[in-house]
């Protein structure tokens, strides 16, 4: 591997250096419609820095764990601050904090290492679905990384009131043309994708519960969210993020995805437990839905 080249990445992927710990971020949109910034967007833009912090360039991106303490907003500017706790020969570790101002808005322990030849190798099956081309095209979500393409088998909408009974699982497959090389720009461009789904996802076995109702009549926000990559991937193939949400309760839900390439390798995996429950004060939120949780 060689250091990352930050001018290769797209637009929202490059990072503005402060100096050796410090990164200033391009943001995506202007908050006109949600004044709060998408969390996958935070984890991309935290394993660039990650990468980027790494003088020697010989390291990638093993896990991703963050927390979401509080909503980023579109109204002042942010900043990732990274704390190296280790540097080793195959390992490295490092504490990732996103501020807004003197508000610290989450912060994740990023795992590092140099690539190993196997000992060991191997993981599940694909699941058996659709390939992307027989599934329906799902870019209305708007929750995989700007620009890339996104399929959901059997066109399941958790957003449409209207929208059948099912399992707590979604299937998508998304890819980015033209995404460029590197490991830690692949990981990115994925890692985007990871956070929207599992919420909805959620909502599919209840009839009178969907997502449209998200930040209105129901308060739902990701609040941690871990992500591990096992093998190396090209972002501007399809991938299939398979979705399956184990428990919901308590004002909580905890999912995890299993992620393949086409030719059923495992690539990545991550679970993530997310707030969805009624509002604290009963009311209806519609009016604030530009801003609130």
């Amino acid at each position: 591997m060689s250091p990352i080249d930050s001018t290769a990445l797209p637009e929202v992927l490059r990072l503005e250096r402060i100096d050796d710990t410090r990164f200033a971020l391009p943001q995506v949109g202007d908050g006109t419609t949600r004044d709060v910034v998408f969390g996958g967007q935070i984890l991309a833009q935290m394993i660039v820095a990650s990468s980027l912090a790494d003088a020697g360039g010989d390291k990638e991106v093993k896990s991703i764990q963050c927390i979401f303490a509080r909503a980023a907003n579109f109204q002042s500017p942010l900043e990732l601050r990274i704390d190296r706790m280790h540097g080793g020969r195959t390992f490295a570790s490092d504490t990732i904090t996103l501020w807004q101002g003197d508000r610290l808005c989450a912060r994740a322990l990023v795992l590092l290492h140099v690539d190993e030849p196997d000992l060991l190798h191997h993981g599940p099956e694909m699941p058996a679905v659709p390939g992307p081309l027989e599934a329906p095209d799902g870019s209305t979500h708007g929750l995989v990384f700007p620009g890339a393409d996104v399929r959901v088998v059997g066109g399941v909408n958790p957003w449409d009131p209207a929208e059948p009974v099912g399992p707590a699982e979604m299937y998508v497959w998304t890819r980015y043309p033209g995404a460029p090389d590197g490991v830690a720009a692949n990981q990115a461009i994925l890692s985007w994708a990871t956070d929207g789904y599992l919420i909805g996802a959620s909502m599919r076995p209840y009839p009178d519960v969907n997502e449209y109702q998200a930040h209105r009549s129901i308060s739902t926000g990701v609040v941690a969210h871990s992500l591990h990559f096992h093998n190396r991937f090209d972002a501007g193939d399809w991938l299939l993020l398979a979705h399956d949400v184990t428990w919901a309760g308590r004002g909580v839900i905890h999912g995890r995805a299993l992620v393949f390439d086409q030719g059923g390798i495992l690539v990545a995996s991550f679970t993530q437990d997310a707030m969805v429950r009624h509002f604290g004060d009963g009311a209806d939120h519609a009016a604030d839905y530009h801003s609130i949780m």
